[in-house]
C-alpha cells in the first residue's frame, strides 16, 4: 500500500517548503513533498504530493489536512492514486475512437453517474 497523500486545492504561492514546515508545526513526518507545476511556466498547479513514511503518518497528515482552511480556499487530502500506465490511457482512447467509427454512441450517463475519486476531479480542474 502506498503511503502517498494527495493534498490539493493549494493556492499558487505555497511551496514544498512551506508544506514541510506545517507539517512540522504539527509533528508531522515526510519523506518527500512535491509540488507539481506546469513545466512550461514552472507556475504550481495547486496540487502536491507528501510520501509519508508509514500508513499512520499518512493517515494522520491527511486527518490535519482534508478540509483545512488555507485563506479562501479549503484543502483536500487523500491518498494518492497510482498513476495510470500511459498505454492504459491510449487503450481506452483508441476505444472511443473504434466506437465512432464504427458508428457506436458512447453512453454519457454511465460517465455521468461514476463517481470520481478527488484526486481524479482536482486532476481535471488542473490540467
Amino acid at each position: 500500500m502506498s503511503s502517498t497523500v494527495f493534498l490539493g486545492n493549494l493556492p499558487a504561492w505555497v511551496t514544498a517548503d512551506d508544506i514541510r514546515s506545517w507539517l512540522n508545526a504539527e509533528n508531522l513526518v515526510a519523506d518527500n513533498i512535491k509540488v507539481i507545476r506546469n513545466p512550461e511556466t514552472q507556475e504550481s498547479k495547486g496540487f502536491a504530493f507528501i510520501e509519508a513514511p508509514n500508513a499512520e503518518e499518512m493517515h494522520s497528515i491527511i486527518r490535519r489536512f482534508d478540509r483545512a482552511p488555507l485563506e479562501d480556499r479549503i484543502l483536500r487530502a487523500n491518498p494518492a492514486q497510482p498513476p495510470k500506465a500511459k498505454g492504459q490511457a491510449k487503450a481506452a482512447g483508441q476505444g472511443d475512437q473504434q466506437r465512432s467509427r464504427r458508428g457506436g454512441k458512447k453512453h454519457k450517463r454511465a460517465k455521468e453517474n461514476t463517481p470520481q475519486s478527488a484526486f481524479a476531479e482536482e486532476l481535471a480542474k488542473a490540467l
